[in-house]
């Protein structure tokens, strides 16, 4: 059996642990009849939100597999192929989101009923629902890379260095554009809709009428737990699996410009990222053996991030042990480029272990800058004592230092994997650092699923001691869920740059010459657009959230007894606006993200648009980290009130004037942290797919060429290929 075959496979063996794992938890006990009952409401809610979404992104489907089909059609170094394999990608997206929504919804309410019993088997269901998501989604990301390329390699007759390999990764790029393109919808829409209910929920809620986050009187509470799955948990699933299919693919585009003389048909650099992703499956497996603690263990957060940490470095380790035995199983001794770069496996492994690395170092930076106890957030913390004001100050001023360690250790990560095997290096380095996406995806969300169990205990009026535990968790989800973004916006850029260097080569042009007007204008331009999206996507929950606190104030005025407890609340009232609102406000956002570089491609031309996407990496990685962690640091000083912070001498707690300043501070944050922060990654990788799939029309219409250079090998250090790299093939790649 060919190593390709290993590949699928891989896919399906996480698709089957996510089977098993999700019938345990529907296994256990949800708790009494009131639990079942909310429970039931958030399900119904995210279900409704997920269907009225769908029903749109089956339109923008179509039309853009119509188009990308006729380009396909009618153009020479193209093929129509790509329109399926684009349906294909959003089909499997849209699939990983709804996966993790439907797991969500069945984890929450069991994990508050197991939180009644101990913070043991709290963690261990909340952990469970978050491993389903996880293995889903890297599953059917490895299952649809590795089943694609085998049909499109077999279709196309495609062996290595050959024209017909280039046109089956091409067309793998559908793939890719899919997916990334409902990611996109997906985290902006379900952040749209979180953070509208969430911002209506607090204002309204805990700062006018001093009621608990989630009291069953609060008429935004079932929408505001609604919005936990639709964008922590279905946006994210979405989100992350488009991110594991651009990294493979990027360094699989970068596989097929390269000689290599190996025993399986000279497409082992094309392979490698494949089987990295397959093999992190399994050590993401066996890492989730790790997140463990005792029924005695301590109720604070410290036992249960060490649990998550033991899971997160055991399928690190495994993977770097691992990848050492393929990369030397893999590759040859020797690779050669086709502009002449030869670097060795040896090497090949040095990068990937740099992605590994630096993978770790900015989740550890993260977890600084957003987890309790910490220097920044106890700096937000004191800062409330003066008012909402000098709160946001402090935000604001934590998230923008944040950004310092994570661009050093990325720039450091980008140039050390460079000289280890050039642009290859980078990507590869890439596809480390997201082997164990299936881990850092369980460890995301179980976050969501323990903020629901928390809501779900309050509106079940639960005794405080289960509150106590499931916040215990929701605190550690927090930190989680920053680094897990933090994570993610990092092997984002990584993999932009892989995307980038595939379009100048595709493009057809030998450079990026910033000291032409044109190409700085461009750099300028992309720089522009992560600005102008997080305003768009800032602006649309904040134009939600007042829909919300309109309604929520309305029923507090017009229902009466709400605040008794005799009354009840509408809350299908307030799960349509956030619907309503989230669908219609996500269109513009995801518009400027697909049209930009096609206007800039088309428009200016191919050197301008790269020049364009430089622009809107630099600016998209640094907004992304900015965000995400201040939006992190300001939700976990709230959280901070709730055992009691102690300030300038004196203890404050929740409700007290610095607690209502750091609830003011949370709501800026909320839009910062879960909607605009983790779109700048998808967005950043988009744009540079889009302008891939474009490449080979801009360089026919720009007449783009690069000089002729001949590929040779030192064949007195390299085994004989068993069959010579395609000459027919060589020129084709060279022309483009």
């Amino acid at each position: 059996m060919s190593i390709v075959y290993l590949v699928p496979c891989f896919g399906l063996l996480a698709l089957l642990f996510t089977a098993v794992k999700s019938a345990w938890v529907t296994r256990q006990e949800a708790g009494n009849e009131k639990m079942k009952e909310i429970a039931q409401h958030i399900a119904e809610g995210a279900m409704a939100f997920l269907k009225a979404e769908y029903k749109v992104l089956i339109y923008f489907v179509i039309i853009a597999a119509l188009l990308l089909g006729y380009m396909g059609a009618t153009h020479e170094n193209s093929h129509w192929f790509i329109a399926l394999a684009f349906v294909v990608g959003a089909v499997f997206s849209a699939t990983a989101g709804f996966i993790g929504m439907r797991i969500a919804t069945k984890a929450n309410v069991r994990t508050a009923h197991a939180a009644r019993t101990s913070l043991a088997k709290a963690l261990q269901v909340s952990f469970t629902g978050g491993s389903v998501m996880g293995m889903g989604v890297a599953g059917l990301a490895v299952l649809g890379l590795g089943s694609l390329f085998i049909i499109l390699k077999s279709y196309f007759g495609a062996a290595a260095n050959t024209a017909e390999m280039i046109k089956t990764i091409e067309v793998l790029t559908g793939f890719s554009l899919g997916a990334e393109s409902i990611a996109l919808f997906a985290r902006v829409g379900g952040g749209i809709y979180t953070k509208a209910a969430d911002v209506g929920a607090d204002l309204v809620g805990k700062v006018e009428a001093g009621i608990p986050e989630d009291d069953p009187r609060n008429p935004a509470t079932i929408a505001d737990n609604v919005g936990d799955n639709v964008g922590d948990v279905a946006g994210m699933g979405a989100d992350l699996f488009g991110s594991y299919v651009a990294t493979v693919l990027a360094t699989m585009v970068l596989g097929s410009e390269t000689v290599s003389h190996d025993s399986f048909g000279g497409i082992a650099p094309i392979l490698l990222p494949m089987i990295i992703a397959g093999a992190g499956i399994i050590f993401s497996i066996i890492g989730t053996l790790f997140v463990r603690i005792s029924d005695s263990a301590g109720l604070n957060t410290g036992v249960v991030q060490k649990a998550l940490n033991m899971g997160n470095w055991g399928s690190i380790v495994l993977t770097a042990i691992v990848s050492y035995f393929l990369v030397n199983w893999i590759l040859p001794d020797s690779i050669m480029t086709l502009r002449h770069h030869e670097f060795t496996r040896g090497q090949v492994f040095g990068a990937i272990m740099i992605g590994l690395t630096v993978g770790t170092l900015i989740s550890i930076i993260t977890e600084y800058y957003t987890a309790m106890g910490k220097r920044p957030v106890k700096s937000i913390i004191r800062q409330s004592a003066t008012g909402a004001a000098t709160n946001i100050i402090g935000g604001l001023s934590v998230g923008m230092e944040s950004t310092m360690l994570p661009i050093l250790v990325l720039a450091a990560g980008i140039a050390s994997s460079f000289s280890m095997a050039g642009l290859y290096g980078v990507a590869i380095a890439a596809a480390g650092m997201m082997a164990t996406t299936a881990m850092q995806l369980a460890i995301d969300a179980f976050g969501p699923i323990a903020d629901n169990a928390g809501g779900i205990a309050e509106m079940s009026e639960l005794p405080k001691d289960v509150r106590e535990k499931t916040d215990i968790l929701d605190a550690v989800g927090n930190t989680t869920a920053a680094t897990g973004k933090g994570f993610a916006i990092a092997s984002a850029a990584l993999t932009a740059l892989a995307l980038f260097a595939a379009f100048v080569g595709v493009a057809g042009i030998p450079g990026i010459d910033i000291y032409k007007a044109n190409v700085l204008a461009g750099l300028f331009v992309g720089g522009m657009i992560p600005f102008i999206f997080s305003s768009l996507a800032i602006a649309a929950v904040g134009r939600a959230a007042m829909s919300m606190v309109e309604e929520v104030r309305r029923q507090f005025r017009e229902i009466p007894g709400i605040m008794e407890g005799t009354g009840k609340p509408e809350y299908d009232k307030c799960v349509a606006i956030s619907t309503k609102a989230s669908i219609r406000e996500m269109m513009l956002p995801g518009a400027i993200a697909l049209i930009a570089p096609l206007l800039v491609g088309f428009l200016a031309g191919p050197e301008v648009l790269g020049g364009f996407l430089a622009g809107a990496t630099v600016s998209g990685v640094l907004m992304g980290l900015f965000q995400n962690n201040a939006g992190g640091a300001w939700d976990n000083a709230k959280k901070s009130f709730e055992k009691g912070v102690e300030i300038n001498g004196e203890t404050h707690y929740k409700k007290s004037e610095p607690h209502k300043a750091s609830v003011t501070g949370d709501t800026v944050g909320d839009p910062f942290k879960d909607t605009s922060g983790p779109s700048m990654n998808i967005l950043i990788k988009l744009m540079s797919i889009v302008s891939l799939v474009i490449a080979p029309t801009l360089a026919e219409l720009y007449h783009t060429k690069v000089p002729p250079v001949p590929v040779t090998t030192k064949t007195e250090t390299v085994k004989p290929a068993a069959k010579a790299p395609d000459a027919k093939a060589t020129a084709y790649l060279l022309k483009k």
